[in-house]
């Protein structure tokens, strides 16, 4: 994986921002999505879809090796993770111009909004940490060391955790936000990539990508209490490489990106069962649900598209091309 040698640094602009967020690959929460924002890493671009045509209206070029994506809260901007320009880039949604940069610590790839809306968490891989970042300051609030190459991050519902992967340790930190420290690691398969908690906020499920498997653990009790395999369709073991999940707005179905295995799976969420698989483009990474539930927008790594997945039938309904490497997907107005 690239590495930038470059140091994070401060460049903001001169306007304040009132930046409360959603998480990364969020939907719009009210269901009123009308766009969505593909993150290309390997073009440095971003994708904007029309879901009412279902196509492709417009790429911006934008900072280096872009990954995680979200939305502003208010749907006024879009926040892109720079990676490797130690940046988290703010956008204006209808023009794709610069509006802010923020300080991100070293090599950003996923980031997390926190519930309050007063602080973005982002992943630093290059510096096994975890930089929080205050949003109204448009600085660094804290930082935490975490373990080797984190990726995947997410603050509990409740605003008690924060969940970040390492995926060379091949373990989940626990970081308790009021002490700002690590209280508990989980250890996983190999390579997690991605972390997701369920609505409701008693579940958090982890992709370990290599290990070919989800985790899913009791949040109270902090233990594993299923591990879901997958086997779709024609792809041998080695290419069921789990990393971007969504659940559906109801909490009963998980959708979870199956990477080189070229599928999404479709997964129950009570029970852990994969109700069906989708073949899908080449290399999916990330996903977003769209409005009312039903369907998948699915960034395909590979094969530089985007898949729309009707989650009941279980087939794609469409294919957008984006730009080269489409990794995150993100959902406004």
């Amino acid at each position: 994986m690239e590495r930038s040698l470059k140091r994070w640094a401060l460049a903001l602009c001169a306007a304040p921002l009132a930046l409360y967020v959603v998480p990364a690959f969020a939907q719009d929460a009210d269901g009123s999505a009308t766009r969505a924002y593909v993150s290309n890493e390997r073009s440095s671009t971003v994708t904007v879809v029309d879901l009412g045509t279902g196509k492709a209206v417009a790429q911006w070029p934008v900072g280096k090796r872009p990954r995680g994506i979200s939305m502003t809260r208010d749907g006024k901007y879009v926040l892109i993770c720079a990676s490797a320009d130690n940046a988290v880039e703010v956008r204006d949604p209808a023009t794709g111009a610069l509006v802010a940069t923020l300080p991100s610590g070293a090599d950003p790839e996923q980031f997390f909004a926190s519930h309050d809306g007063k602080l973005l968490y982002a992943a630093n891989e290059d510096d096994g940490a975890v930089t929080a970042i205050d949003l109204a300051a448009r600085k660094v609030a804290w930082q935490v060391s975490v373990g080797k190459e984190p990726e995947g991050i997410a603050e509990s519902p409740d605003g008690k955790w924060l969940l970040v992967t390492s995926e060379e340790d091949n373990s989940v930190a626990w970081i308790d936000i009021s002490t700002r420290a690590v209280a508990h690691e989980t250890e996983t398969e190999a390579r997690p990539r991605h972390v997701e908690f369920t609505p409701d906020g008693k579940q958090v499920w982890i992709a370990a990508e290599v290990g070919g498997v989800v985790h899913v653990v009791d949040v109270a009790t902090q233990a594993i209490v299923r591990t879901i395999q997958f086997a779709p369709p024609g792809a041998p073991d080695y290419k069921v490489m789990p990393c971007g999940i969504r659940f559906t707005p109801d909490g009963r179905t998980a959708v979870v990106a199956l990477g080189r295995a070229d599928s999404v799976a479709v997964v129950d969420a009570a029970g852990g069962s994969v109700r069906g698989y989708v073949k899908v483009g080449a290399r999916p990474w990330h996903l977003a649900i769209l409005p009312g539930g039903t369907s998948a927008l699915v960034a395909n790594g590979a094969s530089d598209d985007l898949s729309m997945v009707d989650l009941a039938a279980l087939k794609v309904t469409a294919t957008v091309p984006a730009g080269e490497g489409p990794w995150g997907v993100a959902l406004g107005r």
